[in-house]
């Protein structure tokens, strides 16, 4: 049963718990805004942290990559930078799978943007290379390696198909599949209703064989303002049917900080859970696209 963001926010408040909750602080980008991250990645002997990097005034992002030195992140400009929004990445076949959102000219409507995924591989943060492109006009698609070397994939079409934005699942044979005219072929998991949307940031694979999406929900208010929560469920990909939704963060669990834009301050952006072994979970995100934080929550995907 689809639920709406009011009801999925009733029950979060019911049970809402955290247990820590702080910013991240980056260096080497004094002057722009650093912000939708991805969950750390290893490189080497050391944790990276992909980030969307930016002014104030602008969408024209960098993808940019964050060493930790003690309890800041400071920018390594020994990497490789992307112009790309939005940075994701996962591990399948023992490559490293990087993407993001690549923003251009709308072709045929004068002064608007169009975008597009590109995903990347590679041994490493070094060594990647651009291998597939998504549709135009989708953001949000993720894959997962599952155990039997195959390659689950969700998407997220908007438009005539998928309306404000919804959730398309469909499964691979192998990386040489992706492409556009497969990715648009997902079938939809209807989970939204009209007036909302939503996608996938991260997948998880599980212990019993299904996968731990972890995403995003959002509304337009009366105002125009947007609100964007982080959300979670499983999904069994044998029977290509999602388990039910639940809020896991807003952006009130998050110390307060700047926004872009005024109508952007109640946002957050999914970017990865790192699970813990005690049944907790740091979920990374996006402040109101002008910073960055974590907190830690409970592990929605523990037993």
């Amino acid at each position: 049963m689809r639920q709406t963001c009011a009801q999925l926010l009733e029950h979060y408040a019911e049970q809402r718990k955290i247990y820590k909750s702080e910013k991240l602080r980056f260096c080497g980008t004094e002057g722009q805004d650093v912000y939708n991250i991805a969950a750390p990645l290893r490189d080497g002997d050391e944790l990276v942290v992909p980030a969307r990097v930016e002014p104030r005034s602008s969408e024209d992002s960098q993808v940019m990559f964050f060493r930790q030195q003690g309890e800041v992140w400071q920018l390594d400009s020994d990497l490789p930078q992307f112009r790309l929004q939005d940075p994701f990445w996962t591990r399948i076949q023992g490559e490293l799978i990087f993407g993001g959102v690549e923003i251009f000219p709308h072709p045929t409507l004068k002064g608007a943007l169009g975008w597009r995924t590109k995903f990347y591989r590679g041994t490493d943060l070094a060594s990647l290379e651009h291998f597939a492109t998504g549709p135009e006009g989708m953001k949000d698609i993720r894959l997962a390696e599952l155990p039997d070397g195959s390659i689950a994939v969700f998407t997220r079409p908007q438009g005539d198909v998928g309306g404000r934005g919804t959730i398309g699942y469909l499964h691979l044979g192998s990386l040489a599949e992706l492409n556009p005219e497969t990715m648009s072929q997902a079938a939809l998991l209807e989970q939204f209703v009209p007036d909302e949307w939503g996608g996938a940031n991260e997948v998880h694979v599980l212990a019993d064989g299904s996968l731990g999406v972890l995403g995003h929900i959002a509304r337009f208010d009366e105002a125009g303002n947007r609100h964007y929560y982080a959300v979670a469920f499983k999904f069994d990909p044998l029977r290509q049917v999602p388990g039910p939704m639940q809020i896991i963060g807003v952006r009130g669990d998050f110390p307060s900080g700047d926004s872009k834009r005024p109508d952007l301050q109640d946002v957050i952006f999914s970017g990865g859970l790192v699970r813990l072994n005690d049944g907790t979970a740091w979920l990374y995100a996006g402040l109101s696209d002008a910073e960055a934080g974590r907190i830690l929550i409970s592990d929605p995907f523990h037993r």
